[in-house]
């Protein structure tokens, strides 16, 4: 509608982002102040947003008012501020972090120091639960807790509600590192690398073509049978997606030895798209639409498959879940999108975009 709108404006489009458009936005409303210009587009915009805007003479940081991404706001030992949409970030550049930018809030930095606006107020806040399961770097901090210690909290309880007659815990590295540790910890079985990750091969699940995907995951697992043959192990991940690549490592796994592979994965099956800034698969290719577990686990070849609940996920955060969104799991859209016809990312990309000639 947005993107419509300015093109009968007569604004001309390079690309298909979201980011394009709210800086199109300002810059056609551009007052006197950057802030008033921001102040008047943030109510125009719906869905997820977490933006920093830099002119000449300031820095514009703003969040959507469900605050369904994270942003933070930092100080450098000189006292300068600084803005990152994860912390991690302030502990590179030696900065500590402040708080969090509240849903809906706009903070600006400029000649006059820094000022705060709550543009928007919304009646509840929906932060991304994903962010705390796989998104988000685990030495980030979000809602006052370290990633990685509630990834290893995620990984006890999955051994809680899932235990496993094994030999031995591995994980997919990286994501899967942590609640791996804290699924030995709390059954007390050893943990070792059965596989090695390559970190100079790109992420496979946005390779275009199964077989190219195929040929990235055998680049970029490598499992070590002097690690996994004779045992039963069990195989911590975050998540299953379309599990093409979960299935082929369960077959890596076989043919390097391993005598029973048993999956456990730290967050509920995936079964809906996200329409908020997240490029998942369409609904159809999800190995968790209209399948039940036991199908999935003949589906990728384990002999069996457990997945972390959503009363556990909420446990490890630490936070309820009224003010998250859950909706890749659940399909409870906080903001009353349809399931069935949310497009998320697609909707621009199924526009032509005409470039400009001029």
């Amino acid at each position: 509608e947005i993107y419509n709108r300015l093109r009968r404006k007569g604004l001309e489009f390079r690309g298909t982002t979201d980011s394009e458009i709210i800086a199109a936005l300002i810059s056609s409303d551009y007052g006197r102040h950057i802030e008033d210009a921001v102040a008047n587009v943030m109510p125009q915009l719906e869905g997820a947003y977490s933006t920093v805007v830099m002119t000449k003479h300031a820095i514009v940081a703003f969040r959507d008012p469900y605050g369904i991404r994270p942003l933070s706001l930092g100080r450098l030992p000189d006292g300068a501020y600084v803005f990152a949409s994860e912390s991690c970030a302030f502990d590179i550049i030696g900065a500590e972090l402040v708080r969090e930018v509240s849903p809906g809030e706009m903070i600006s930095l400029s000649e006059r120091g820094l000022e705060s606006r709550q543009v928007i107020k919304s009646d509840r806040t929906a932060m991304c639960v994903f962010e705390h399961i796989y998104f988000s770097r685990p030495d980030t901090k979000l809602e006052g807790k370290r990633l990685q210690e509630v990834r290893g909290q995620m990984g006890e309880i999955l051994w809680r509600e899932s235990p496993a007659e094994a030999d031995l815990v591995i994980a997919v590295p990286d994501s899967g590192t942590p609640a791996a540790r804290g699924y030995a910890r709390a059954s007390g079985l050893p943990q070792d690398d059965g596989l090695i990750k390559n970190r100079y091969v790109a992420r496979t699940f946005i390779q275009p073509g199964q077989e190219l995907r195929k040929h990235g995951l055998r680049m970029k697992f490598n499992p070590l049978p002097e690690i996994i043959s004779g045992k039963r192990v069990v195989v911590v991940d975050d998540s299953i997606v379309r599990g093409n690549t979960t299935r082929q490592i369960v077959g890596m796994l076989r043919d390097a030895g391993a005598k029973e592979v048993h999956l456990r994965i730290s967050a509920p099956p995936i079964r809906y798209g996200c329409n908020y800034g997240v490029d998942m698969s369409a609904r159809e290719e999800m190995v968790a639409h209209e399948r039940t577990e036991q199908e999935i686990a003949e589906h990728i070849g384990a002999d069996s498959l457990a997945y972390l609940s959503m009363e556990g996920v909420y446990e490890a955060v630490g936070t309820p879940a009224e003010v998250h969104c859950d909706a890749c799991f659940t399909g409870n859209y906080p903001l009353g999108d349809d399931p069935e016809e949310a497009d998320g990312k697609f909707d621009l990309e199924q526009i032509a975009v005409i470039p400009a000639t001029r």
